[in-house]
């Protein structure tokens, strides 16, 4: 699963990377310890441009009775995305990606759980896929919501955890996002492991446990327990 990440980007590096026109991205700032049912940043296309918003993690599908289902619904098995009610629809229409520089995991010996934190090696951001969706309260007011995509994980995550995000490659990027693109068949061969070559894992604080804690101390090595 994915189920913490970490983005060091500001606001405006985000807007350059990711050649974004416009943003109502309120929330964002630099985090360590991004957690579910928190807002998020999130690249979408519409149409003409790309766009940064924030989006509340966990989906809540537009059908949905209540809010209730998103803590349950942070992630989508690729595996699976075409099966499922809840993201059959959006792979085809509600595509967006999530930026993201390390992602969390917790490696079992026993009883004992060491915090990973997995990376690119050269450090550099990078783009989980996700889908979106908005939600109609009975208030009236809207609720912009996500899930990110999980895939099986690559050798080195494999060591760790049986499920990793999807990352992008960047050259996929634009047609990922692109809301014309409704070739299912060609979008779902983009959700595969990413290179384990490309990557690393090395072990963080314990505090990483409590998603209270967000401080850049959290994604600093530490001794492995064990």
């Amino acid at each position: 699963m994915c189920g913490r990440f970490t983005i060091e980007m500001t606001l405006e590096e985000l807007l350059l990377r990711y050649s974004c026109m416009s943003t109502d991205d309120l929330y964002h700032s630099p985090k360590y310890n991004v957690a579910p049912t928190q807002m998020v940043s999130a690249v979408i296309n519409d149409g003409n441009a790309n766009r940064l918003g924030a989006l509340r993690w966990g989906l809540v599908p537009s059908w949905a009775q209540d809010d209730k289902s998103g803590s349950k619904m942070i992630n989508a098995r690729a595996e699976t995305i075409l099966e499922k009610p809840s993201f059959k629809q959006l792979i085809r229409r509600k595509r967006a990606i999530v930026p993201a520089d390390g992602f969390y995991e917790w490696k079992k010996n026993g009883n004992a759980k060491q915090p990973m934190r997995i990376t690119l090696k050269d450090g550099a951001v990078f783009s989980m896929a996700a889908l979106y969706d908005s939600w109609l309260s009975p208030d009236g007011s809207k609720l912009h919501t996500c899930t990110i995509i999980t895939t099986t994980p690559n050798g080195l995550v494999a060591d760790i955890h049986d499920r990793m995000p999807v990352i992008l490659h960047p050259e996929n990027e634009a047609e990922w996002l692109a809301r014309s693109n409704v070739d299912v068949t060609r979008l779902t061969k983009m959700l595969v492991p990413y290179e384990a070559e490309k990557m690393r894992a090395y072990p963080v604080s314990q505090l990483v446990g409590n998603v209270k804690n967000d401080s850049p101390e959290l994604i600093e090595e530490q001794m492995v327990l064990f």
